[in-house]
């Protein structure tokens, strides 16, 4: 068994109100996340995305900056962070986003008409985050040539009626207090 696997099926369930919430390394920095793990996601996601023309890495802050910090390393592609701080940088482009959880401004700097980029998340869950992400790039005349998550929330998101297509490492739900996995591959 895989350790992403492994690691999703022995994660704690907290209880937010009627939701149901698994807690993980990749999604929280919560348990201890072990080199093994983040090495084989880091694998899984080279295998997986389209990499050969990318340009820049891209993710929001804050869960995803490890995640696509290892891909950099591996790939040297360098890597964009999109902050919920506004630095006032020349081209910095404002985007909107709204979960299920917050809603808030995130902040690009450095992505530019004509890059290519590769869009990294931990989580897709609402879809809301993605949305904006992916609705700004396009704004601002970027490609985006793939865009991976590494765990996916099974049900309904804000993507499902968009063109945006989302790879995903694992797709899984919790029933019951437990975590249940529904696509041990993914999403391609």
């Amino acid at each position: 068994m895989d350790l992403l696997r492994r690691s999703l099926l022995d994660a704690p369930i907290i209880e937010k109100g009627d939701y149901e919430y698994f807690v993980h390394p990749i999604s929280d920095g919560v348990p201890m996340l072990k080199p093994a793990l983040l090495r084989e996601i880091v694998i899984r996601i080279i295998r997986k995305a389209e990499i050969e023309d990318v340009d820049k890495i891209v993710t929001p802050a804050a869960m995803g900056i490890h995640i696509s910090t290892a891909v950099s390393l591996m790939t040297d592609i360098p890597l964009v962070v999109i902050r919920k701080r506004q630095y006032g940088l020349d081209g910095e482009v404002s985007l909107h986003q709204t979960t299920g959880y917050s809603d808030s401004e995130m902040y690009i700097n450095d992505v530019y008409e004509g890059d290519t980029v590769l869009v990294l998340d931990d989580v897709l869950s609402t879809g809301g985050t993605m949305k904006s992400i992916l609705d700004a790039l396009s704004h601002i005349g970027a490609d985006v040539v793939d865009v991976v998550a590494v765990i996916k929330k099974a049900g309904p998101n804000q993507l499902d009626d968009t063109d945006y297509s989302v790879k995903t490492l694992i797709n899984v739900t919790v029933e019951d207090g437990e975590v249940v996995i529904v696509d041990e591959h993914g999403d391609d």
